[in-house]
């Protein structure tokens, strides 16, 4: 079964570089939207399937050769993410506070700004402003740090690599008769143990005071409950990579890996847009009325959290995921 590895190690190269080119045409200038947008997302979306592929199977593949390539691939596929991700970031905590105080809190240019309507009101604007200049800025970079990778060597020594990958694949002697599944089935089971793992009794409650003790403290570390749904999630992408190669690409479609998908990326993007209100919120001098709205926006992302894994405990007790 190492043919099935590595037509879809080849097919996933191939993609790679078909979105390279179509990046490069499509002028790397505007890579946030239109179609050079679409092109770094399929880029990134290959990245992360050779390299999720790699650790699964490594095993099967040249021990040096995939380990130096692994790290290189995550690199590329993480600097690329970041400018999709803060735009995605601000939209959302906008859209919280739009919500949250009942008015636009960034009117259009020349527009007049709503009358305030209590504390929330009046500091839900200052509190967007500040969310645009910081996370604007934070994208600027983004895109900055994006296009000098994409120019750097080390990129195309990346981009080298995988045009070799699409002709061929180095496999270890013993591929061609190996059997996948034992791999793949332990791909599944680091996913089980995880879960079983997660508090998910904890989950079950639409609101886990828990999570709000320490964040708008001083301390700047990563709150500590998100960890080992970040975890899960990352394991669950590695078993959605794992069955798209034992069915050579075209893996039917699970709803309810599906749903357990989008429960944990909903999951990600609301605690990484509560530790952004939060880290807003530490902004020295701000004004008490912003201080507040950027609190409740906080407490508003963190019921957030809650909401996916409560969403994320409905799918995954409802029927056991397996592999068909």
């Amino acid at each position: 079964m190492g043919d099935a590895l590595a037509g879809y190690l080849r097919s996933q190269a191939t993609e790679f570089l078909r979105s390279l080119r179509q990046h490069r045409e499509t002028g790397a200038a505007a890579s946030g939207a239109g179609e050079s947008g679409d092109a770094a997302r399929s880029l990134r979306r290959s990245a992360r399937r050779i390299s999720g592929s790699l650790h699964t199977f490594r095993s099967l593949l040249d021990a040096d050769w995939s380990e130096g390539m692994r790290p290189e691939l995550a690199w590329l596929s993480g600097t690329l993410a970041r400018e999709h991700a803060y735009a995605a970031r601000l939209e959302r905590l906008l859209g919280a506070l739009n919500r949250l105080s009942g008015t636009a809190v960034l009117p259009a240019q020349g527009g007049r700004a709503p009358a305030p309507k209590g504390n929330l009101t009046i500091g839900a604007a200052k509190a967007g402003a500040l969310l645009d200049r910081q996370l604007t800025l934070a994208r600027t970079r983004a895109h900055s740090a994006a296009l000098q990778a994409l120019g750097s060597s080390r990129f195309h020594a990346v981009a080298d690599s995988v045009a070799v990958l699409a002709s061929e694949v180095p496999l270890t002697p013993s591929a061609d008769s190996a059997d996948l599944r034992p791999l793949a089935a332990a791909a599944r089971d680091r996913l089980t143990d995880a879960v079983t793992a997660l508090p998910l009794v904890t989950a079950g409650h639409p609101y886990n005071a828990e999570a709000l003790v320490h964040g708008l403290s001083a301390d700047t570390a990563p709150q500590p409950q998100d960890a080992p749904w970040h975890q899960v999630r990352l394991l669950l992408r590695l078993h959605r990579y794992a069955r798209e190669v034992l069915h050579h690409g075209e893996c039917p479609v699970d709803v309810r890996l599906l749903g357990a998908g989008q429960a944990l990326n909903r999951h990600r993007d609301a605690a990484e847009a509560a530790s952004a209100a939060a880290s807003a919120a530490r902004t020295p001098r701000i004004a008490p009325a912003t201080a507040y709205a950027l609190g409740v926006l906080h407490a508003d992302q963190r019921h957030e959290v809650e909401a996916a894994r409560f969403a994320f405990q409905q799918t995954w007790q409802k029927e056991a995921v397996r592999i068909p």
